[in-house]
């Protein structure tokens, strides 16, 4: 009987000392997504875009299962922090990601630190997010990556006057303040800056005022998935027929919602670091992928950031032959250098943000379609906000 005793407590202890082990060779990801809200096309591109990604590439890497939890935020901060504390806690992932807006990735900056979690910040385009956390990595663009080549665009092409309108949160007063920084150092005069509440789009007021001011350009910056109803009323104001340019990053001209936008969106300007149409055999193969997986949806900015984040995962864990340990993972992330279906990709090794290639861009009609035609490259261009 003591026999048979000691032999059942040494093959508990066997089975239970190989656990942590099994347990190991999984490395989870919580993407933290806005599935339901107001940011919902937002969330369903991020997950559409890892879903092509692990289409494409397997679920195994470095020896390891890569498994990814979604957990739905709504957009609200104070949701996303308790549920990145839950990912941290309860479901043990070794890296998070996600972000569709600013406010949601700073909340959960004091978590990834505090855990020594890597946080890979997909969407949200604050500059100062990533110096809240060196757990933060951005693999998407900031504000004034986006904003500084729209601006030289303008100042060089006729146009001395403006207006900007930007939703009221960090990511447009950036657009803003970087529009405006730039475009007056090059000759230009924004006339006035105005503000649209975030939570309820109703422009039509903002929009009226932008009008009676008689610039040369109106320019625009909302979060992806609100460009549809900015331009809608946009368009019944007929800025065209005042002579006033429309002009935007491409934020606006969301490749999800263009067509939906109309013909009156034809000639649209606006910059940003991808397009649908991006002529390139990566971005090719992306977007064939994209569709296969997600029943036809074509891939927008948010789509392709979650692509790359994902790579950028990916190639970390190859680069520590499977060891998830945080801060090792983050300083595998730093100094990336990658192919990506936008163009060449880099993380900067000293400040852990992406250096996206940039571009601009005219609303044309391809094939039935509407798409965001890149007509002018204006290459890598660093945050301006880090020294």
């Amino acid at each position: 009987m003591r026999r048979q005793i000691l032999k059942g407590l040494a093959a508990s202890a066997i089975a239970l000392a190989a656990l942590p082990a099994l347990a190991q060779e999984t490395v989870k990801v919580g993407l933290i997504l806005p599935m339901t809200g107001q940011q919902a096309s937002t969330g369903r591109q991020l997950e559409a875009g890892v879903k092509a990604y692990m289409a494409q590439h397997g679920n195994k890497v470095a020896g390891k299962t890569v498994e990814v939890i979604i957990k739905d935020d709504t957009g609200v901060a104070d949701i996303s922090k308790r549920l990145a504390q839950e990912l941290v806690v309860n479901d043990k992932v070794s890296v998070l990601g996600g972000f569709g807006l600013t406010p949601i990735a700073m909340a959960v900056g004091p978590v990834a630190t505090q855990a020594k979690v890597p946080a890979v910040i997909m969407t949200a385009a604050t500059s100062v997010i990533v110096e809240q956390s060196p757990y933060f990595v951005r693999v998407g663009r900031t504000m004034p990556q986006m904003t500084f080549p729209i601006a030289d665009w303008a100042a060089k092409n006729g146009i001395k006057s403006a207006v900007t309108l930007v939703s009221d949160y960090a990511p447009g007063i950036d657009a803003e303040k970087f529009f405006k920084e730039r475009f007056e150092a090059a000759g230009g005069k924004v006339l006035d800056a105005l503000r649209a509440p975030l939570a309820s789009p109703d422009f039509a007021a903002f929009l009226q005022k932008a009008k009676d001011l008689k610039p040369d350009a109106l320019f625009l910056f909302v979060p992806s998935g609100q460009g549809a109803t900015l331009m809608k009323q946009v368009i019944d104001r007929d800025f065209a027929g005042a002579k006033i340019r429309v002009i935007a990053t491409g934020d606006v001209t969301d490749d999800d919602l263009l067509n939906d936008m109309g013909d009156a969106v034809l000639g649209m300007v606006t910059s940003h670091d991808y397009s649908a149409d991006h002529d390139s055999a990566e971005n090719k193969a992306f977007v064939e992928i994209f569709k296969k997986v997600n029943n036809n949806l074509r891939p927008n900015m948010m789509a392709v950031a979650a692509y790359d984040g994902m790579d950028v995962i990916y190639r970390a864990l190859n680069a520590t032959k499977g060891d998830a340990n945080g801060q090792k993972l983050v300083d595998a992330m730093k100094g990336q250098k990658w192919m990506s279906p936008r163009g060449p990709m880099e993380i900067d090794a000293a400040t852990r943000e992406a250096i996206p290639p940039m571009f601009i861009r005219k609303v044309e009609r391809k094939n039935g379609e509407l798409y965001n035609v890149e007509f002018e490259a204006t290459g890598p261009i660093k945050d301006p906000t880090h020294k």
